[in-house]
This record gives C-alpha cells, sequence and structure tokens, in this order.
C-alpha cells in the first residue's frame, strides 16, 4: 500500500472528525481558540501516534499468548498511561496550555479516535509503518480540523448572527456544514 495514499486517505477522505465522527468531544469542547486547537491537536497526535506504535505489538503479544479477547482493555490501558503522561509534560512544560485545555486534557483518554484507530489498525492488518503512518494521519487530520473549526468560531464570534442561532446551535451547524465540505474528499483516494 502507498503510504502516501494511506496519509492522505486519513487526513482528508476518512478524516475521524468529519468522516468517522469519532473524538467530537474535544473537538467541540476545545475549538473555540485557535492556540488551544492547536495544542489540543497536537497532544492527540502524539497520543494516536504512540498509541498506534504501543498497541501494534500488544496486539502481536495478545495473539501470540492466545488472549486477543483482552485486547480492548488493554488498549485501554496503554492509552490511559499514555494520556497521563502526556498531561504530565504539558502540566510542567506550558501551565497556560493545562489550564486552557482544562477537563479535556483526560478526557483523551476517553476519546473514542484513540481507540478507533488503534482497533482500525488491527482489524486493516496493517504493518509496523503502515500503523504508524495511520495513527499519525489520523492525528493529523484531527489537528487540521479542529484548528479550521476553531477558525471558523473564532470568526462566528464577530459575526452578527440572529439570537436563536447564537452559541451551540451555530456551533453544531457549522460542525456540519465543516463535515459536507470534507465529504468533497469522498472519492479522491480509493484504497
Amino acid at each position: 500500500m502507498n503510504l502516501v495514499l494511506l496519509f492522505l486517505s486519513v487526513v482528508l477522505v476518512n478524516n475521524v472528525i468529519t468522516s468517522q465522527f469519532l473524538g467530537i468531544c474535544p473537538f467541540l469542547g476545545v475549538s473555540k481558540k485557535v492556540d488551544t486547537a492547536v495544542g489540543m491537536g497536537v497532544a492527540v497526535t502524539f497520543v494516536l501516534t504512540l498509541a498506534s506504535l504501543i498497541t501494534y505489538f500488544i496486539q502481536k503479544l495478545l495473539i501470540v499468548t492466545n488472549v486477543a479477547f483482552l485486547q480492548t482493555i488493554a488498549f485501554i490501558l496503554v492509552i490511559a498511561s499514555i494520556v497521563q503522561f502526556v498531561e504530565m509534560v504539558i502540566q510542567k512544560m506550558s501551565p497556560s496550555l493545562y489550564q486552557a485545555l482544562g477537563v479535556f486534557l483526560p478526557l483523551i483518554t476517553t476519546n473514542c479516535a484513540v481507540l478507533g484507530i488503534a482497533l482500525v489498525n488491527v482489524n486493516n492488518g496493517y504493518n509496523l509503518v503502515e500503523t504508524l503512518v495511520n495513527g499519525f494521519g489520523a492525528g493529523a487530520g484531527f489537528t487540521l480540523a479542529i484548528v479550521l473549526f476553531a477558525g471558523i468560531r473564532e470568526r462566528l464570534e464577530l459575526a452578527d448572527i440572529p439570537e436563536t442561532f447564537k452559541g451551540f446551535p451555530i456551533t453544531l451547524i457549522s460542525a456540519s456544514l465543516m463535515s459536507i465540505a470534507f465529504l468533497g474528499f469522498a472519492g479522491l483516494i480509493k484504497l
């Protein structure tokens, strides 16, 4: 499989937010400002890439030891550990970003995009390199979607919007229109 096509596919065509609808909680919760969206995107990308790598080897170990039924539990434990590590690093290196992300940073643990991509890697039978490309690409796609959406939401704060649409209603309308825009990439890449 061509790795560039896999990367472009997971970033644009099969985007975790706009196509697979995974990771919506941080997408809606942290997308009010572009700088916090970038921070969340980088954190999710790091977690997705590292979780993809580690879960690849864990899956191989589970198959060898004939306990593949423990896959989901093992993956969740790995993801929770990685997120805890990322949270500690961000708290030390950028306290302002840590404060801005608030409760959404530990929620990466329950971000279904991370577990979803780990399971997609296993179900599609990706090798190690494909697993890394898919994990990193999913994180890059998440980052692209959340940063674009944060830019839209910042602009909407200045727009003249009818009172009934202000706040969460216009947020959901904008998210749906952005998903439709990403749908334009469908059919661009066939794997």
